[in-house]
Parts: C-alpha cells; sequence; structure tokens
C-alpha cells in the first residue's frame, strides 16, 4: 500500500516518518528525502525510533492543537480548556516557524481541528515546506469535510472508545459513534488514510479485539491504543480507569491482527518527551514517561521549538 511519508537526514541519519502511526523508522535501505511515496508494508518492518533517540535540534514530530473548541466534552480529554484561542492570522504565523524547522511530521489536533474554516490552508502551509500532516478528528464533523481534505492531509486519526455505540457514546455523547463510522467510511471513499486511535481503559480493555476487527471492516489503516495520561481532563480518572503500560501491552500483544492492518500501542514511556503546540501559542513538552508537562514557552520563532533553551535546559 503506497502512501506519503517523510524522509529527512537529521545529523547523518536517515529518518523516515509516518503520519498515519506517528511512528519514526531507520530505513533498511537508502532513500531519497522528501515527501515520498513509499510501500507502508516495508516500513513496517522497518526499526522504530523513539522520539528522544531522533538526532536534531528540533523534535522529529508535533502536536499542534490551535483550536480549544469542542463539540463534545470527553472526560479523558488531554486538552486544558481554560486557553486562549490565537486567530487565524496566528495559526498560519505558527504553521509557517514549524515549517522553518526540521521537524518531519505535525499532527493537527485540538479540541476539535475540523471545526476550524482554514484547517485546508493551515495543512498546505505545513506540507508546502515538507512536512507529513495528519488530522485527529472526533469524526462528528468529517463526512462533510472528508473531500475537502483528501488532497490536503496525509492522514486522519480518528477516535473511537469502543467498537459500539453503547461503548462509545458513553465517553463521548449520543451519536458521536455514527457520526465516526460514518466519517471515516467517507473518508475513506475518497481515499484519505485513516488510522482509529483508541484510549485503552480498564472499562474497555476486553474490546479491544473487536474494535481491530471493526477498523478491518471500514477499511482503516490500522488502530494505535493510547495509554491514557493523566493530563488534562484526563487527571480526573486516572486511578480507576488507567492500566499500567505492562497490562496495556499485554492486550495488545494477546491481539489477533489482519495483515493488511497495523496495529500498535502508545504506551506512556513512549509519549514522553514529546512536544505540542498549543491554541494560545505556548509550546510544552511531556516528561518521560508522560505524567507531568516538563517545559512550557512561548512559540515566537523557530528557535522556540529547539528541544533544549539558550542556557541548555528542557
Amino acid at each position: 500500500m503506497m502512501r506519503t511519508f517523510r524522509v529527512a537526514e537529521r545529523e547523518g541519519t536517515t529518518l523516515v516518518h509516518d503520519p498515519a502511526t506517528g511512528l519514526t523508522h531507520r530505513p533498511s535501505r537508502g532513500l531519497p528525502t522528501g515527501r515520498l511515496a513509499l510501500d507502508a508494508r516495508e516500513i513496517g518492518h522497518w526499526p522504530v525510533v523513539h522520539p528522544s533517540a531522533c538526532d536534531g535540534s528540533t523534535p522529529v514530530s508535533v502536536c499542534w492543537s490551535p483550536v480549544v473548541r469542542c463539540n463534545l466534552h470527553c472526560p479523558h480529554c488531554l486538552d486544558d480548556k481554560n486557553i486562549a484561542e490565537l486567530g487565524s492570522a496566528d495559526r498560519h504565523r505558527i504553521a509557517r516557524l514549524v515549517g522553518e524547522t526540521d521537524i518531519l511530521g505535525v499532527d493537527i489536533s485540538g479540541g476539535e481541528p475540523l471545526l476550524l474554516a482554514d484547517l485546508v490552508g493551515l495543512a498546505d502551509e505545513l506540507t508546502s515546506a515538507g512536512c507529513v500532516v495528519s488530522v485527529t478528528t472526533n469524526g462528528w464533523h468529517l463526512r462533510r469535510r472528508a473531500a475537502e481534505l483528501a488532497d490536503h492531509v496525509d492522514a486522519l486519526k480518528v477516535s473511537l472508545d469502543g467498537p459500539t455505540a453503547l461503548i462509545h457514546d458513553a465517553w463521548r455523547g449520543k451519536g458521536s459513534f455514527n457520526r465516526a463510522i460514518d466519517g471515516i467510511k467517507e473518508a475513506v471513499t475518497v481515499g484519505l488514510t485513516v488510522q482509529i486511535h483508541s484510549v485503552l481503559m480498564a472499562s474497555n480493555r476486553t474490546l479491544a479485539q473487536d474494535l481491530v476487527r471493526l477498523a478491518q471492516r471500514l477499511g482503516a489503516n490500522g488502530v494505535t491504543f493510547l495509554q491514557m495520561l493523566p493530563i488534562g481532563e484526563a487527571v480526573r480518572l486516572g486511578g480507576e480507569e488507567m492500566l499500567s503500560d505492562s497490562e496495556a501491552r499485554a492486550i495488545v500483544d494477546g491481539l489477533e491482527v489482519p495483515g493488511d492492518l497495523s496495529v500498535r500501542l502508545r504506551t506512556r514511556d513512549g509519549a514522553g518527551g514529546f512536544t505540542v503546540i498549543r491554541a494560545d501559542g505556548q509550546v510544552w513538552r511531556n516528561n518521560r514517561p508522560a505524567e507531568r508537562i516538563e517545559t512550557l514557552r512561548a512559540l515566537r520563532t523557530s528557535a522556540d521549538l529547539a528541544l533544549t533553551g539558550p542556557d541548555g535546559s528542557a
């Protein structure tokens, strides 16, 4: 299956970033650099490099949440709802700053990014600079916007917290499951790569296999199971819903995975050191494992995206 990846040389090492899975790989053969159409099956066999092990002065990838607004109110949301949201001019300024660095991949998240009228323009700003771009969405507005996004983003990540409306809607609200499923179907129809994201919790741990089967039926690229992070709204749920990384790994390792589907687990350790650009233009970085925020500073120039500050601090 041919998809778009970003290939770059950083400190003499070739890296390949996958916008669907969010993983960065070290290739087993020589490749030219740039945004390239490559066989996803081949790349899936290449070694994965943790973000902290990717050489370079800036993160290999970032999550950018340019919008606080959301039509859903999920109790396990990572976003800080109390911050101010910058306007369109500042959003485009940030996109240009990211494009000036050697960051390979950007995931546009939120809030709900499909509420942004200028989403396509922001994606174009980033892809024209050479980044690969994914969009993480709850799927509510995906059906009506899928065709618009098709030639502008490299992957969609759609949140599903269970394989049925009964389970998913209990977390995200009535009607959200059917809206997400309709959006995924439309996205696949117009040729978008879809990765299903599912927060793995104590209450849905026994449903992981059913979610994998659903992903295959929908024609998704794969499933990423996410360990709950005790950040934002999710702090309130930690004690009752949070699994250990070893518990989550045992669940995912025990799944039967069809050959045409990629399934991965993002552990809290794996999310450590990740960089997020918030809707107010502040940059923050998880510690490792990702259980608190380590760095917070204003994004005014591309230098503010550096992994260390002028004094050498994180």
